[in-house]
């Protein structure tokens, strides 16, 4: 068996195996785990009306049009079926189940009566969408296991850390309450709907997959699933909560003050981790949420052919990095050294990723590399040097940002001024043909 099908075959023998190790864990601490949370998909009130539709919307780009028509349809009369089935019955309005229910026959039905590169491109797709759906149920269990793993958190110190760049989260929480509730509408809709943009995108990536029966080296979702995968590890190693939680109103009694947005804290210059609750997610170290809305923004700069993407993509993914950043800083959701740790991740890994038949050149090694010692520094210096990163605020956000930069400019030489040089060449040779 080739290597890579090795790979694959170990990668979905290791997906039941996950799911039920994590409903072991959640049985045994009174959670719902993720086997829980996917039979409710089927068959109960889904925990999310936008991610099976999504998952759905991603699995149809592996068939034909006629058959996106009809699993479509079924989905949406499943739903409709459901949904009426709950508000009869005096429940809350909900919709999921039906591209659940759709997704899985779809990936039975292609698995026994489809063949050759039918079956495959269906098989892909199914598969993607189904990753999809299942990495937001083990991302929900993994969130209780930081809760459980890290009963104290280290926000005393990211605060001081944060000082160095001007306590973003502070001036974009006051900024957001002059803008008023329209703009913070807008921008709460565009931070839960981030998976939905991906989708959007990838569709858009892998919409002459059926036409051509070739599927791109890279795409969007490759890069979120593995985001997904290794980015939450921080979590545990560097627990935070948030200014929000740490620093406001929702703290929940535990917060050192309710001084968010409004008052930046004195700087405590003898950080200690502080206890927290045993209902908020130490989720912010790194900041999720810009390391995925910049892959976004990274694979709507070019078409998977390598030439430009048309303009309302450009713009659009552009949109989506700026708002979702507005978004993690002015909820007081993450502070500004967590945007920093994110965006060097999502470099990083999208380094490792992208153009997989160049092989592992110096040049893809010491991008990798380069990004994990960047990663390392951060947060090293975050939980040892706070102090003197708030004594020398100029001196050490010029150093964060510049680490920052020049990861980013490398990744820009390496991953798309070459592109363009390639696609110059090319127009060059045509005119010459012609």
């Amino acid at each position: 068996m080739p290597p890579a099908r090795v790979w694959v075959a170990a990668g979905v023998a290791a997906v039941p195996v996950l799911l039920i190790a994590l409903q072991i864990v959640a049985m045994r601490e009174g959670f719902q785990g993720p086997l829980g949370s996917l039979w409710q998909d089927y068959v109960g009130t889904p925990k999310s009306m936008s991610v099976p539709w999504a998952g759905l919307v991603l699995a149809l780009v592996g068939i034909s049009t006629r058959r996106r028509i009809i699993a479509l349809s079924a989905a949406v009369g499943i739903d409709v079926v459901w949904a009426g089935i709950r508000l009869l019955a005096g429940e809350s309005f909900a919709i999921g189940n039906g591209p659940v229910i759709v997704l899985t026959g779809l990936a039975v039905y292609a698995w026994f009566r489809w063949d050759g590169t039918e079956r495959r491109n269906a098989l892909h797709a199914a598969a993607l969408g189904a990753l999809l759906v299942l990495a937001t149920k083990v991302g929900d269990v993994w969130l209780h296991v930081t809760i459980m793993s890290r009963p104290t958190v280290l926000d005393e110190y990211v605060l001081l850390a944060d000082h160095a760049l001007g306590d973003p989260s502070w001036v974009m929480g006051r900024v957001l309450d002059v803008l008023g509730p329209v703009v913070y509408g807008v921008l709460h809709w565009v931070y839960i709907e981030l998976p939905v943009a991906a989708i959007v995108v990838a569709v858009w990536q892998l919409r002459r997959v059926v036409s051509s029966g070739r599927w791109p080296t890279h795409y969007l979702v490759r890069t979120f699933l593995v985001l997904g995968l290794v980015g939450p590890i921080v979590y545990v190693i560097f627990p935070v909560v948030g200014p929000m939680f740490a620093f406001g109103a929702d703290g929940h009694g535990l917060q050192l003050g309710n001084y968010w947005p409004s008052v930046v804290p004195p700087l405590d210059r003898n950080p200690m981790p502080m206890p927290f609750d045993s209902a908020t997610p130490r989720n912010c170290m790194p900041s999720m949420h810009t390391a995925w809305a910049l892959s976004v923004f990274l694979h709507t700069r070019r078409d998977t052919d390598g030439g430009p993407a048309p303009s309302v993509v450009r713009w659009g993914g552009a949109f989506w990095l700026l708002a979702t950043v507005t978004a993690t800083l002015g909820f007081g959701y993450h502070y500004g050294v967590d945007l920093v740790a994110g965006a060097v991740l999502c470099l990083t890994v999208e380094s490792a990723l992208r153009d997989p038949e160049r092989g592992w050149g110096w040049f893809r090694i010491r991008l990798v590399a380069g990004g994990a010692l960047v990663l390392a520094v951060l947060l090293l210096s975050y939980r040892y040097l706070p102090v003197q990163m708030a004594e020398y605020p100029v001196l050490a956000g010029t150093v964060v940002l510049a680490l920052l930069a020049g990861l980013a400019a490398g990744f820009h030489a390496t991953w798309f001024a070459g592109q363009r040089q390639t696609a110059a060449s090319q127009r060059e040779v045509e005119t010459a043909s012609r």
